[in-house]
This record gives structure tokens, C-alpha cells and sequence, in this order.
């Protein structure tokens, strides 16, 4: 029997995804009430294919607020989503809370696996604590990178690339129920020290934030000279060292709270007060009087931060340019919003560039649409939420598109200007067809392309 403690987003994929493979699974949350939604299907994180997966599955998932159920379980993974504040960094005190408040009910030979993202050193730190105050968290700790993605977290939790595990000592052999676990997916597993482990995960997160960062800087470059970056993207897939699956599409900066808060994190590990990690096998710090060095110059991550916030504000920048280019004011503008949702099939709402954009411009009216987020009226001035992607667009003089959900591409352009007066669209992703919009007199504006002017027979009604 496996458990996971900690129903979150992270807890309830995985654990459905660990029934999915044959194992019976207990699913542990201190909110008895949470549990019992759970048991009846009802999630409060939006995931595509999660209702199908628990419906296939329901038999061999128990849910139950009640810490003895625990002692069942030979391995048991911490899988409590950790937040991060607006600046990236972790609170961690929720997590510690829970391994203190469940380690009593574990079976001595259990395995106690930590899935939650934690900084380089949290899992030795944790078990120095165990052994100085003579408490256990099982027979066995590691820690596991895990795999969650937001929108498309199912399918990565069932089929993972590799698994890497976190181990006191990497060339022992894993517990047995841990490796019959790991096992049943079918992938690699690359067993490496606490630190490593820890570190790898964010490692990850740097070259995906690497390749957000170039692809952003060099699409918008094509949007000022005539180029196209769709156009250069396929050729960039074919060179050997980049790759058919590199991120090579432009985006509005990274968003969702994960990547933020790896770059905080090694801006603080790099840090000189940090001093030096402390396993055993690494060099001990020095002691001499002279000020402390820094482990690495972190300026490349201040620069992806900063071309991040830039990206960020493409939208806005983007509408206030397009508003002068029809020599039109901004202010009393009314605006329809596609998507509020910080990226497409998920409910999060974290440092999503599309209420950035709201934000940014409180004296427009704005009128929004998200197939799964509902935001409060009162979040934002002037703000309405609808219906309709069609409803969002009435009387407004720009369509917005932050979010580039499924439902929106392809939308049927001939009945959008009928309810808009305005004839301007923002459609970062392009998910609909540009041509097509610029015919029917919209200037159309996409990322990575020139924009496309509306053709001159139909103009947006003055604000």
C-alpha cells in the first residue's frame, strides 16, 4: 500500500496515478472535509483526463483524515504542494508541520519519500534532525524530483521521462516496495545524494527558463524587423543540439510560481552569507577573515527575471501601441479578455500574465472569460467577469487572448465583429487565423510576426 500525505495538486495526481498502476493507495489531508470530496471525484485542481483517471481507479483509493491509516503504508511520499510568496521564496512550514505531525504513525521499515520541491540541503537537514532528537520518519528517507506540470500533469505523472531519487548513500539498493514502485512506470531512475537530487530539479527549471528567455528575445526581434519566428522554430528542432522538443514557443515570460522560485532559490544559495553546503564530502568552509565570495555570479538569472517582467507586459505595451496607432485613447476603452488562467488547462491563477494585464490598466473596462478560473468582481476595477468567450466580447474595442486554452483556437471569427466596435486583437499565441482577421479589418498582433493591419473598409467605433 502506498500513501500520500498532503492533498494538493502534487498529492492527488500522483496518487491517482500510483492507483492507475495497480497499488492500493491512501490518501492522507488533515481536512476531513477535503477527503470527502476526494472520495466523491470532486477536485479542486482542473487537470485534463483527472476525472477519467479516478473513475477507472476509485477502488483502490481511500481518502481519510486519519493519521493511523498511515501505519499501513510501506512507502509514503510528502506531496504537499509548497508556496511561494510574490518574490519566489518557499514557506516551507506548512511541510514541516505535516512531517511532524504524521512521523508517530509510520511503520518502523516504511519509506518515507519527499516529493514536495524543497532547496538543496532540506532533506539531509531533516535527516540530521531525525537522528539528533532521536525520531524517526520510517526506516528509510529519500527524496524524489517530482514531474508535476501544470495542464498536462496526468499524462507526465503516467508516463514520466526518468525518475531521480534522492539517497543518503546513492550505491545502496532502494528499499524493496520503493523500487517495485518506481518500477511500475517504466522509466530510468537515477539514484544520486540528497543535494543532487534537490539540485537537479531546479537545474531543469534553468534551461527551460534558458530556452523561454532566447526564444522571447529573438521572436520579439522578429516582430520589429518582418521576420517570423514560426518560420525559424522547425529549423531550430532539427540541429542535433538543440532538439525536436526544445521550447521554441514565444511566450508572455514564465509564470506559475515553480520557475520564479528556482531562481530565488539559487540566488540565495549562490549568495555569500549563504557559506557552503554542508555534506560531509565537500570542503569545509574557510576561515579566513577575508569577506565572503558569492559561489557563482547569478547576474544571468537577474537578467532572465528581468526579460520575464518585460515579457510580461507585452500585452499591455502591445494594446497601448495599437490604440495609438488608431489614434485612439486607451482610458474608458472597453476590453474582452480570453483567458485568465496563467497558462492553458489549469486553474492557476500564479503570476499569470493575464491578470498582470489587467492590473496594468485599471481606467479600461474589462470583461473576461476562463473555461475553469472564476475570479472575485472585486479582484480588479472596472472588472466582469462572463458567460461567453462571445460575451466578453460586446461593445468592446479590443479583443485580448492571454490564455491560449484549447477552446479558443480556431473561434469563429465571423460572429466577433458583429458584437465588437473596436477592430483590435491581441492574439499572442495565434491561435486563430491572422489572414483572416486582418480581412475583416482587425489589426491583428501575434508574437513573434509583424503585425497585420485591418483591411481599411472597416474601422473600430470612437471611444
Amino acid at each position: 500500500m502506498i500513501g500520500f500525505v498532503g492533498l494538493s495538486h502534487l498529492g492527488i495526481v500522483y496518487g491517482l496515478a500510483t492507483a492507475a498502476k495497480g497499488f492500493a493507495v491512501v490518501g492522507f489531508d488533515r481536512d476531513a472535509a477535503l477527503c470527502g470530496r476526494l472520495a466523491q471525484g470532486q477536485f479542486p485542481v482542473s487537470e485534463p483526463g483527472l476525472n477519467e483517471l479516478f473513475a477507472g481507479n476509485q477502488a483502490r483509493l481511500t481518502f481519510t483524515a486519519d493519521a493511523n491509516a498511515l501505519a499501513q503504508c510501506r512507502v509514503i511520499f510528502y506531496s504537499l504542494d509548497v508556496p511561494t510568496d510574490d518574490d519566489g521564496h518557499s514557506d516551507l512550514a506548512p511541510l514541516r508541520e505535516l512531517l511532524a505531525r504524521t512521523a508517530p504513525y509510520l511503520a518502523p521499515d516504511a519509506t518515507a519519500v519527499i516529493l514536495c520541491q524543497v532547496p538543496p540541503g532540506f532533506t539531509r537537514s531533516l535527516k540530521t534532525s531525525l537522528a539528533t532528537t532521536a525520531q524517526t520518519l520510517g526506516g528509510h528517507l529519500h527524496y524524489q524530483v517530482e514531474t508535476l506540470v501544470f495542464g498536462n500533469a496526468v499524462a507526465r505523472a503516467l508516463q514520466p521521462e526518468r525518475y531521480i531519487v534522492g539517497c543518503d548513500d546513492p550505491r545502496a539498493a532502494l528499499p524493496a516496495a520503493y523500487a517495485q514502485w518506481l518500477g511500475a512506470f517504466g522509466c530510468p531512475v537515477l539514484p544520486m545524494h540528497y543535494e543532487s537530487a534537490e539540485l537537479a530539479k531546479i537545474a531543469i527549471n534553468f534551461f527551460l527558463v534558458s530556452s523561454v528567455a532566447t526564444t522571447n528575445t529573438l521572436a520579439e526581434v522578429c516582430e520589429g524587423i518582418g521576420a517570423d519566428w514560426s518560420e525559424i522554430a522547425p529549423a531550430l528542432r532539427l540541429d542535433a543540439r538543440i532538439g525536436p522538443k526544445a521550447y521554441l514557443t514565444p511566450g508572455l515570460g514564465i509564470s506559475g510560481g515553480n520557475l520564479e522560485r528556482d531562481l530565488v532559490t539559487v540566488q540565495h544559495l549562490a549568495a555569500p552569507e549563504r557559506g557552503r553546503p554542508a555534506r560531509e564530502s565537500l570542503s569545509a568552509p574557510s576561515t579566513t577573515d577575508s569577506p565572503a565570495a558569492p559561489l557563482a555570479d547569478t547576474s544571468i538569472i537577474t537578467a532572465w527575471q528581468h526579460n520575464s517582467a518585460h515579457r510580461k507586459d507585452w500585452l499591455a505595451r502591445t494594446l497601448r501601441s495599437a490604440f495609438a496607432r488608431r489614434g485612439l485613447a486607451l482610458d474608458g476603452a472597453t476590453l474582452g479578455i480570453w483567458g485568465l488562467a496563467y497558462k492553458e488547462n489549469t486553474h492557476s491563477t500564479k503570476n499569470s500574465p493575464s491578470l498582470q494585464f489587467i492590473a496594468a490598466l485599471p481606467a479600461c473596462r474589462k470583461q473576461a472569460f476562463d473555461p475553469v478560473v472564476k475570479i472575485s468582481a472585486d479582484a480588479f476595477p472596472l472588472f466582469t467577469q462572463c458567460a461567453t468567450p462571445l460575451a466578453c466580447c460586446r461593445d468592446a474595442h479590443a479583443l485580448v487572448i492571454p490564455t491560449p486554452w484549447p477552446e479558443f483556437r480556431g473561434a469563429d471569427l465571423e460572429t466577433i465583429p458583429a458584437a465588437m466596435p473596436g477592430r483590435i486583437l491581441l492574439d499572442p499565441f495565434g491561435l486563430l487565423d491572422g489572414e483572416r482577421a486582418a480581412a475583416l479589418g482587425f489589426d491583428y498582433y501575434r508574437l513573434g510576426a509583424p503585425p497585420l493591419p485591418g483591411a481599411p473598409n472597416s474601422s473600430p467605433a470612437q471611444i
